[in-house]
């Protein structure tokens, strides 16, 4: 499938990988985490990346995404499917420059939140 991937302090290009789990979680280098930025885009990053020190990478709304990570498309079942070619203009754009974090930033704490029932 054709993702947007998008490292630490680069530009996002353009990547082919396989569908299968292992290669979702190479490209995060760990666990995913999918955020489901509109309905037929997931972003998908390292569950982890704050816990275990990733550098930060970009802001997504009011948080701070660490360590690398990739857009990919949405089927009609929710599954990850090729990034259309719309989308990855979009985002390619969005996401063009590397910011630049203090290490200060509150965003970077992580977070858990308990339900309880």
């Amino acid at each position: 499938m054709k993702i947007l991937k998008v490292e630490v302090g680069k530009e996002p290009y353009e990547k082919e990988i396989s569908h299968d789990l292992e290669s979702i979680q190479r490209e995060v280098e760990g666990l995913f985490e999918p955020v489901y930025l509109e309905p037929k885009v997931v972003l998908c990053c390292n569950e982890e990346g704050k816990i275990n020190g990733m550098k930060p990478n970009r802001r997504v709304g009011r948080d701070i995404i660490c360590g690398p990570f990739f857009l990919a498309g949405l089927d009609r079942e929710g599954e990850l499917t090729s990034l259309s070619e719309e989308k990855l203009k979009e985002y390619s754009k969005l996401f063009h420059e590397p910011e630049q974090f203090s290490g200060n930033e509150p965003e970077l704490e992580p977070r858990m939140t308990f339900y309880s029932m």
